[in-house]
This record gives C-alpha cells, structure tokens and sequence, in this order.
C-alpha cells in the first residue's frame, strides 16, 4: 500500500485527464508488471450563477477516473454524476395543476479519442434535464427554475435517450454508458433508465 501513496506523491502536479496516464503507467512500473487499473473519485466544484439573481455558488458533482494499462496499451475511462431536476409529464398531463418533480443522478461514462473535460459532460447533462441544479437560488431564481422544469417534463426514458442522441454526434467519444435516475417524490423507489453503445466497435 505504501508503494501506491509514494507514486501519488511523486505526482503532485495538477490532476486531468493527461496526467492521469502517467501515474497510472508509473504504477505499473513500481509493480513490475505489464497490467494495472487505477480508479479515483473525488468531489469536483463547479462555480455556478443563478439565472435570474446572478448569485454565485459553488456545486458539486461526483467524478470518477479510471486508467488502465494492458500490456503497454492505456485506456481511460471518466464517470461524471451529474445532479439535475426531472419533472413527470404523465404527472403534467393528469393533474388539473402542478406536477411532480423530483432530483435525479444523470450519470455519463466515456470512452473518448481526444481530451474532453469534466465541465463538458455535465453540461450535456444538463441541458437534456428538465432544469439543472444551483446551490444558492433567491425567489426569482425558483420561480425561473420551477417553471423551466414544468414547460420540460421528461421521463427517465427521454432523458437518457436525449443525452445519447448528443453523445451519438460527438465524434470525439468512442464509447459511453448513459444512466439516470430518478428519485421519485410520490413513489417508494426509483426511476432507472440505461443506454451503452460503443461506437469504435462498430466502425471497426
């Protein structure tokens, strides 16, 4: 164990996509092996201002990357969480007023061909949700915010298949998984939807 944290010492320059690789491949170097995976979570702020107040907070999103080295050959893979609004169009479309809302995790994994930061998928995120998130929001910002995700309802079907729709035309990512789910305000359980595809599999 020792041996991982004097690698991660050794690497204190600023962590991204491109460093990431060199410790990865440095792990496998103090290992004496050809093979290795690294994972690493950590919270990532991203500053955010209100739509109509223009205050200014910090969010948080959950990232993940992982490296892995076969054989000589490197691979990346980034997971962003990204937390959005979903509002029920089946609610909207019953109820003589109002609708049900609830937060959801819209999750995004990429494989890609080219470096794509951490702020581009959340916001692919959240633009296909019914509204996004915000820290800090003053009354003006909630009634903007309430009636953004009432005048967008979406399914977690729609939101997955709207987010892979954007993936699709991206021709800097060769893969991704597509997750989201919703935490259902009037039901005792959650709302999952799941979309893969791996485009370099299909070109090659």
């Amino acid at each position: 164990m020792s041996r991982f944290v004097e690698i991660l010492n050794s690497h204190d320059e600023e962590l991204s996509v491109q460093s990431f690789e060199h410790i990865v491949r440095a792990m496998v170097n103090k290992l004496e092996t050809d093979s290795g995976d690294i994972e690493m979570s950590f919270p990532y702020f991203m500053r955010k201002m209100a739509p109509i107040s223009r205050i200014q907070s910090l969010l948080d999103y959950e990232v993940t990357f992982i490296g892995e080295i076969r054989r000589g050959s490197y691979k990346f893979l980034m997971k962003v969480v990204v937390p959005v609004t979903s509002l029920c169009p089946c609610s909207k479309q019953v109820s003589a007023y109002g609708a049900h809302n609830q937060r959801s995790h819209m999750t995004i994994s990429i494989r890609a061909n080219t470096s794509i930061w951490i702020e581009d998928l959340i916001r692919m995120a959240e633009d296909q949700a019914s509204s996004e998130l915000y820290s800090v929001l003053k009354r003006s910002d909630e009634k903007y915010v309430t009636e953004k995700a009432y005048d967008n309802p979406k399914f977690v079907e729609d939101a997955v298949r709207d987010l892979a729709t954007m993936l699709n035309r991206d021709a800097r990512i060769d893969a991704y998984v597509v997750e989201s789910e919703n935490f259902e305000s009037i039901h005792n359980h959650s709302a999952y939807a799941l979309i893969e595809r791996n485009k370099a599999e299909e070109t090659s």
